[in-house]
C-alpha cells in the first residue's frame, strides 16, 4: 500500500500545480501515429534545419532529401513552418510519455527525478537533430506558434518543476535552493548539448544522463542534520 501511495505522489508530482489531473499533451499531430512519408519528411527537415539552419533550407531540398514529391509533402504539411512546429511537438510527446512512464512507477520521489532528469538527456541525445533545430530555430516561427509552443514546453518544466517541490516537501531533497532555479540550471545544461556532444564520441547517452542526473541530485542534497528543511524552519 505504501509503495502505490509513493507512486501516485510520484505521478501527482509530475503533473504540475494546474495539471494534477491531465498531463501536458504535444501540440501537434506528433500526438498520434505518423505515415511513413511524414516520418522520411520530418526526418530530412531535421536532417537539413540542423545542419545548415531553418532560413536557409528550401522545401525542394527538403523533398528531394526525403525522396518525395512537393504534392506528398504539401498533402501533409502547408509549409516549413508545420514542419519545424512538429519537429518540436514529437520530441515533447516523446519525453512527456517518458516521464509520465517514469511517475506509474512505485519508486521513492528521489529515484523518480534520478530517472527523470536522465532520460530527459538521453532522450535529446536520441533525437539530437531534432533538439538542436529546436533550441535554434523556434524563434523564427510566427508569434502565435512560438506562444504555443512555450505554453506546451512551460507545462513539461513545471512537472518536471513539482517533482523537485515534492522531493523538498518530504524532506528528501535541500529547501533553502529554489525549485525554479534548480530547475532551469539543470535545463540550462541540457540545452547546451548539441553544442558539445558528439554521437561518435567516448561518452553514451546513458553515461552522460546519469552524470546529469547525479549533479542534479547531489546540488539538492540536503544537510546531513536538517532533514532538507530551509534554514530557519522547524
Amino acid at each position: 500500500m505504501v509503495g502505490a501511495v509513493t507512486s501516485r505522489r510520484c505521478a501527482d508530482a509530475l503533473r504540475g500545480p494546474a495539471e494534477r489531473t491531465h498531463v501536458a499533451a504535444a501540440p501537434s499531430a506528433a500526438r498520434g501515429r505518423t505515415a511513413p512519408v511524414q516520418e522520411r519528411l520530418l526526418a530530412a527537415a531535421s536532417r537539413l534545419f540542423a545542419e545548415q539552419g531553418f532560413a536557409p533550407t528550401s522545401v525542394q531540398e527538403i523533398v528531394e532529401r526525403a525522396g518525395v514529391t512537393k504534392g506528398a509533402m504539401y498533402h501533409y504539411y502547408a509549409s516549413k513552418d508545420d514542419l519545424l512546429e512538429e519537429i518540436y511537438a514529437r520530441l515533447l510527446a516523446l519525453q512527456s510519455a517518458r516521464l509520465e512512464a517514469i511517475a506509474a512507477q512505485r519508486l521513492p520521489v528521489r529515484e523518480c527525478l534520478r530517472r527523470a532528469a536522465a532520460d530527459v538527456v538521453v532522450s535529446t541525445l536520441e533525437h539530437l537533430d531534432d533538439a538542436v533545430v529546436a533550441w535554434q530555430s523556434l524563434h523564427l516561427l510566427p508569434p502565435e506558434r512560438r506562444a504555443r509552443i512555450r505554453s506546451d514546453r512551460r507545462r513539461y518544466h513545471e512537472a518536471f518543476r513539482a517533482l523537485v517541490e515534492r522531493g523538498q516537501a518530504e524532506g528528501a531533497l535541500r529547501a533553502d535552493v529554489p525549485a525554479d532555479l534548480a530547475v532551469h540550471q539543470f535545463f540550462g545544461g541540457v540545452h547546451h548539448l548539441g553544442s558539445w556532444y558528439r554521437p561518435d564520441g567516448p561518452l553514451a547517452p546513458e553515461r552522460v544522463g546519469e552524470v546529469f542526473a547525479e549533479l542534479l541530485l547531489r546540488g539538492l542534497e540536503p544537510a546531513a542534520n536538517d532533514g532538507g528543511r530551509a534554514p530557519g524552519t522547524s
